[in-house]
């Protein structure tokens, strides 16, 4: 919001704001504070990092998926598609972001805070103690939100392998928020298990293993 501020009301109304960052929650607050604005959203499955301050490497290609969170934005959904797969993306539109924002948020909420605690990269976290005490509470609190925040219902099970099946196919990358703490900056862990907390709290659901990982990731850079 700090960083948008100053930005988007000396834009025209029309001009696409889209907004591509891990989690829940941030994406939402920009939608309602400027409804006027053609806000979006998206997410990725591409793989990046960030070897030096002034290098960036494409470390993987996957999709990526934008959609409207703004009424004005419905009409401005094209031409961004097309503006972001002229700059190489595998991009596709879709009315909805929001389920395609909730899969890449459980499978962070999954792998990002191990890493950064574990300090190891994604595949590291699998055989970690850890990571295996942990997870299944996890995903029983992830499953347990989802139909409760208007969500596809999904098990447990079902959450675990998928999150799992990701850490493996990206066993040797960095996530973003072990990155973050490497380089000593503030992660996104409040808007990804931090997110689930908050939204545990409004349900009625307890989150204790959210709420846990999330503190702890906070003490790394505080």
């Amino acid at each position: 919001m700090s960083a948008l501020a100053p930005v988007v009301p000396k834009l025209p109304a029309s001009c696409p704001v889209v907004l591509f960052q891990n989690g829940l929650g941030s994406q939402q607050q920009v939608a309602d504070h400027w409804p006027e604005h053609a806000i979006l959203a998206a997410t990725t499955t591409d793989g990046a990092n960030r070897p030096e301050p002034d290098a960036l490497v494409h470390a993987g290609r996957g999709e990526t998926w934008v959609g409207p969170l703004t009424t004005g934005a419905q009409v401005s959904l094209n031409d961004v598609v097309e503006a972001l797969r002229n700059s190489g993306l595998g991009v596709q539109g879709t009315p909805d972001i929001l389920p395609r924002l909730w899969q890449k948020l459980i499978v962070n909420a999954g792998i990002n805070p191990f890493t950064a605690l574990l300090d190891c990269p994604n595949g590291g976290i699998l055989d970690a103690p850890f990571y295996q005490h942990c997870i299944e509470p996890l995903c029983l609190e992830i499953s347990a939100l989802l139909p409760a925040a208007s969500q596809e219902e999904q098990s447990a099970e079902a959450l675990q392998a998928r999150i799992e099946a990701v850490a493996r196919a990206t066993a040797a990358n960095t996530s973003s928020m072990r990155a973050d703490v490497m380089a000593g900056r503030q992660t996104e862990i409040d808007f990804i298990n931090g997110y689930l907390v908050r939204l545990g709290q409004q349900l009625g659901i307890d989150t204790p293993v959210n709420r846990m990982l999330t503190e702890r990731v906070q003490q790394l850079t505080s």
